[in-house]
């Protein structure tokens, strides 16, 4: 994974509420085993009509120009439903580093972790005020201080990360590289017993 320290982009708005794994990847689209390919299919039957000429519905928030960046803005209730961790690859192979909503689903909030994505929880009005001005909302997002700050406005808000997601998001790691990173320290304490 590649280290996440800080980011500022545009945020790409979906405003709506109980956004589940199936809404994100549908489950016909889970057969291949590796992380690559998932993003053309993220939101699939939100973004394409129903047949098999995948042609885009265009007043869907991915199809429209207007909105492009690295953090998706969603409604309360984001990533419930089924555990898939295919729905976080989705997201990260689309292009999405931070997912910002009101509330997440906790099984997801660990699978968008351990893929690289920072999911932020952000108070709802909070929430509403990126949404009010979405179409030319710039986000800034401070991992170390744990802020993200609408730039336009100036406002800001801490957000909540667990310091060992924490400490693995800033220095690219996983969980087998982060127990790499202490192999010094394991090596050390194991000579003392």
């Amino acid at each position: 994974m590649e280290p996440f320290i800080s980011l500022r982009s545009n945020a790409v708005p979906l405003v709506q509420d109980n956004i589940d794994t199936d809404q994100i990847i549908p489950a016909r689209f889970l057969k291949a085993t590796t992380k690559e390919g998932f993003g053309k299919n993220l939101f699939r039957d939100w973004r394409y009509l129903h047949n098999d000429k995948a042609q885009p519905i265009q007043d869907f928030v991915l199809n429209n120009p207007l909105y492009t960046g690295a953090i998706l803005v969603a409604g309360k209730n984001f990533g419930c439903g089924s555990s898939r961790e295919h729905a976080a690859w989705a997201l990260a192979d689309y292009g999405f580093k931070v997912i910002v909503s009101s509330f997440f689903a906790d099984i997801f909030k660990n699978n968008a972790l351990n893929n690289g994505i920072l999911p932020i929880t952000v108070s709802e009005k909070f929430l509403q005020q990126i949404f009010e001005l979405s179409n030319e909302q710039l986000l800034c997002i401070d991992l170390p201080n744990q802020t993200i700050t609408i730039e336009s406005s100036g406002l800001s808000e801490l957000f909540e990360i667990n310091s060992y997601k924490k400490t693995c998001l800033m220095n690219g790691y996983d969980d087998i590289d982060y127990l790499l990173s202490l192999k010094d320290k394991i090596q050390q304490y194991d000579s003392t017993i």
